[in-house]
């Protein structure tokens, strides 16, 4: 688990691709690599990776076929920068939210523009993340815990401040830029209760709908019961 505060940034040092798959070594000379052991977690622009290898201030990762598909990392080259955070401990403040690591799907940047100090910053989620985005709710941005200023369908917005902006990789962003993104935790395991017995079951009857929510007599659009 991590907490979406991001410690240090990094650099891609190497990418070895390796039967399909990539071995990826990163240099994090800003992160005290002093305990940290093989078989460790550390995040790499929200993507959960286990410590293979270290080297001083270097570590190296394998990232899985199923990891370079859903998530930005195949995208990225030699002298990238990336947002790192190692697995947060018992004593650790949780700054941000509860982070797995594990990316929902990758999202598009659309728009940035000065918001006093501060940068507005507009995403594009994929349209299935959509349900999981609330306005005031947490959301995370290549593995930085962000707030949600607003929601309109599928794309969302987070002001981010000067603060962020210099200590993580938002600088390099421009429009059409891809990011990883995972949804508040909270909010998926929430669908998945409210279907109970119906999670057992596969296809349309284990997601949550209008119709179904029509059934357990929740107000439709209108504001009236059916």
């Amino acid at each position: 688990m991590f907490t979406g505060i991001i410690e240090t940034l990094g650099t891609i040092a190497a990418m070895e691709p390796r039967g399909g798959d990539l071995r990826l070594k990163v240099r994090a000379p800003g992160m005290d690599l002093a305990d940290t052991r093989l078989g460790d977690s550390i995040a790499v622009n929200g993507v959960c990776l286990t410590v293979t290898a270290l080297d001083n201030d270097q570590f190296s990762a394998d990232v899985s076929r199923e990891s370079l598909g859903v998530t930005t990392l195949g995208d990225l080259g030699i002298g990238d920068r990336l947002n790192l955070e190692r697995a947060l401990t018992l004593s650790t403040r949780l700054g941000g939210h509860l982070v797995s690591g594990h990316v929902d799907g990758v999202g598009e940047l659309l728009s940035m523009r000065p918001d006093a100090r501060s940068t507005r910053v507009h995403f594009r989620a994929p349209d299935a993340l959509a349900r999981y985005i609330a306005a005031k709710g947490s959301i995370t941005i290549d593995g930085a815990s962000l707030t949600v200023n607003g929601v309109d369908g599928a794309v969302f917005d987070v002001n981010i401040i000067p603060h962020t902006w210099d200590l993580t990789r938002f600088s390099v962003y421009k429009v059409g830029t891809r990011v990883n993104l995972e949804v508040d935790l909270v909010a998926r395991y929430l669908e998945r209760l409210m279907l109970g017995d119906r999670a057992a079951h596969s296809g349309a009857g284990s997601r949550v709908s209008e119709s179904w929510l029509a059934e357990q007599g929740f107000p439709n659009h209108s504001g009236t019961r059916d």
